[in-house]
């Protein structure tokens, strides 16, 4: 449930968003997302976190990052650390956790709802502190996916939980192969 003259903010776990939106079959419109979410409340910011492979001469996601900077996004990264696990697997780990739970404490007192875009049970506490502290939190996330991606601890103590699957027609987009830059009528 939204209300007109909430004051609202988006906490986007960008890379837990994109596996749960690419599990049920489609990409986000991030431009479609913002203007949703206008048209819900008084929209104060949009956050969008991921980790960034630095050392790469082209990164696929880099398109979208600049893409969502310059379009009202607020944009938290950092490095991705890499590493080779014991069987000799290159892994990249880029977690930003930290980064989305800090942002959101420090905005709590301006904000009337969050809406935090994550399954992440990790997330939890955070959401159960945003609520002490009288902000209404919702999750976006899906439970349409086996496993579902949002754990049953998070989908519990939000206030609301949004099927992303529901919001398919208002933000999706027909899938790309390889392709995290939004489309070229977006730009």
């Amino acid at each position: 449930m939204f209300y007109k003259d909430e004051r609202l903010a988006l906490f986007i776990d960008g890379s837990n968003l994109y596996a749960a939106a690419k599990t049920l079959g489609f990409d986000i419109d991030y431009k479609l997302l913002r203007h949703e979410f206008m048209r819900r409340g008084k929209l104060l910011r949009a956050f969008y976190y991921t980790a960034l492979l630095e050392n790469d001469e082209y990164s696929p996601i880099r398109p979208l990052v600049d893409w969502l900077n310059y379009n009202g996004f607020s944009m938290v990264t950092k490095p991705a650390k890499e590493y080779t696990d014991s069987m000799g697997r290159r892994k990249v780990k880029g977690n930003m956790d930290i980064e989305l739970a800090v942002d959101a404490m420090e905005l709590a007192p301006h904000v009337d709802h969050i809406v935090i875009f994550s399954g992440d049970g990790d997330f939890r506490p955070l959401v159960e502190s945003l609520q002490r502290q009288g902000v209404r939190v919702s999750c976006v996330s899906t439970i349409r996916s086996q496993p579902p991606m949002i754990s049953d601890d998070l989908r519990r103590q939000v206030d609301n939980f949004i099927e992303l699957e529901d919001l398919k027609d208002v933000i999706g987009r027909p899938p790309r192969d390889n392709d995290f830059a939004p489309r070229p009528e977006q730009t």
